[in-house]
């Protein structure tokens, strides 16, 4: 038995059929309040589902999944990449021929980055 916290996981296929299943109950004259609760879900979550979902066929709501994942390993790619670009700008200021301070130099960015020592 799952417990009342418990969410379930929608696919997008999902979503969309049975937002498609509400819009039939309502043409045969069923309340929206009563077509809400067969399909299973709250109110708050259907017109969350309306609003994304609306007017998607199957494979356009995969596909705007698919690319709202993409987009955010892209957005993260970015920001590891702009922190990189700190670091390096942060250490490399001030003259660091000598190898004595480098390191001093790379033992301090782990503290005031809060990085590893590896990625600084």
């Amino acid at each position: 038995m799952r417990g009342i916290d418990a969410q379930e996981k929608h696919r997008p296929h999902d979503i969309v059929s049975k937002l498609w299943q509400v819009d039939v109950m309502m043409a045969q004259g069923l309340l929206l309040a009563e077509a809400i609760r067969s399909i299973g879900v709250s109110q708050v979550t259907y017109n969350r589902w309306r609003s994304e979902f609306g007017g998607l066929k199957l494979d356009q709501a995969k596909r705007l999944k698919d690319l709202e994942q993409e987009n955010l390993r892209l957005r993260r790619a970015v920001s590891d990449l702009t922190l990189d670009k700190r670091i390096l700008a942060e250490g490399s200021k001030g003259n660091l021929i000598r190898p004595a301070r480098r390191r001093d130099k790379i033992a301090q960015v782990p503290a005031s980055r809060r990085l590893s020592e590896r990625r600084a």
